[in-house]
């Protein structure tokens, strides 16, 4: 996958997070009812993402690419499943699926990079890499917050699922015959 191929993919994972992500503290905490069962799925999310970091280390360097599409199709079903969740116990279900699907993306998005620059000659890839991805992640939660006063939660998170699928078929568009 060329580069800058990641770094739109990557920026496009990054919108749909950061637009959906403060609604989503709000919906957890609502759901929940409790900072510490909003604390208990925060938990769940990190450490099944440690989990499976301890699984996925083994494919990274073969599966990248398949492990980063696997990440934005993971959240995109998590995103598209919110809204109809009405039981806290479904709640640290998806967080597990989202922790997993962290997992992917963090250790895919690394591998990447690494593998597209050269040891001496990496900081002008990963300052672009930094740069695009800040700059989606701000105009996410300016463009959340914008979105939501139109529109219900239901939308944003259906937004936000349409978001990752894009990301998906990026990394599935120029990673080759990766599925």
């Amino acid at each position: 996958m060329p580069v800058n191929w990641l770094i739109r993919s990557q920026s496009l994972f990054t919108l749909s997070a950061g637009m959906i992500y403060p609604y989503y503290l709000l919906f957890l905490k609502n759901l929940g009812n409790s900072y510490s069962k909003y604390g208990l799925a925060f938990a769940v999310f990190t450490i099944s993402s440690a989990a499976i970091s301890q699984w996925i280390q083994r494919h990274l360097d073969q599966k990248s690419p398949r492990l980063l599409t696997l990440s934005s199709l993971g959240m995109m079903i998590a995103m598209l499943a919110f809204p109809w969740i009405s039981s806290y116990l479904w709640v640290i279900l998806l967080q597990v699926l989202m922790g997993a699907c962290n997992a992917m993306q963090k250790m895919s998005e690394r591998q990447l990079l690494a593998d597209h620059t050269k040891p001496g000659a990496r900081g002008e890839t990963i300052g672009s890499y930094h740069f695009w991805t800040s700059v989606a992640s701000g105009l996410a939660v300016l463009i959340g917050g914008y979105v939501i006063d139109w529109l219900t939660i239901q939308a944003l998170f259906c937004t936000s699922a349409l978001l990752y699928g894009i990301s998906a078929w990026v990394v599935w568009r120029n990673s080759g015959p990766i599925l």
